[in-house]
């Protein structure tokens, strides 16, 4: 059975597919039947650039626990970041 879970978030990155970098502006994640994963769903995630067509995408299939890892572990980096005071985006070559 089709979930029909997903949501749209704006993001500002950048995804890698073969050699070429493309800009990311956003990420469709869902929890559905997933391509290629061997499990009845997953977390489905797809970093695109909508405006750059269907070669600008990055996909990433998870299972439930693998989600989770990821998401404590995101956390941890960016908690570790903010205690050592280097928590911020700046862009390359701009001046503190």
């Amino acid at each position: 059975m089709c979930t029909m879970i997903a949501h749209q978030a704006k993001i500002q990155g950048r995804g890698k597919h073969g050699q070429d970098w493309f800009e990311v502006r956003e990420a469709n994640v869902s929890y559905d039947h997933p391509y290629d994963m061997p499990l009845e769903h997953a977390l489905n995630i797809d970093f695109v650039n909508e405006a750059q067509g269907p070669g600008a995408r990055v996909a990433v299939e998870l299972s439930v626990e693998a989600a989770r890892t990821l998401v404590k572990t995101i956390e941890a980096v960016l908690a570790q970041a903010e205690q050592r005071g280097v928590l911020e985006d700046i862009p390359q070559g701009a001046t503190r």
